[in-house]
């Protein structure tokens, strides 16, 4: 199993706007090898920032690493620079492989 994970940090009093950019756009995930599930998530908020979290699970890093250079994925992100203010710095990517 393979968990890719991008944190996103939220400018304050534009977390509904985020979350609903997430909840219509097309993620064009369904059919692709190896992808499992995905998940938002939100995290805490202090005074400058809300943390959210992708959270995308995969049968191995090889299906995630097709998926990145797929015509899916690219769909999936054609309209990722329409988001602008809402967005504190780039999303940060961690990935993680099971190992237990």
């Amino acid at each position: 199993m393979f968990i890719a994970m991008n944190r996103f940090r939220i400018a304050p009093g534009k977390e509904h706007e985020f979350i609903e950019v997430w909840r219509k756009r097309q993620s064009y995930l369904a059919g692709v090898p190896g992808f499992r599930e995905f998940h938002l998530l939100r995290g805490p908020t202090n005074d400058d920032h809300t943390l959210f979290a992708s959270h995308s699970v995969w049968d191995s890093r090889a299906a995630f690493e097709a998926w990145t250079r797929s015509e899916a994925f690219r769909q999936a992100h054609a309209q990722a620079g329409g988001s602008k203010g809402l967005y504190l710095g780039p999303p940060q990517l961690e990935t993680f492989e099971a190992v237990a």
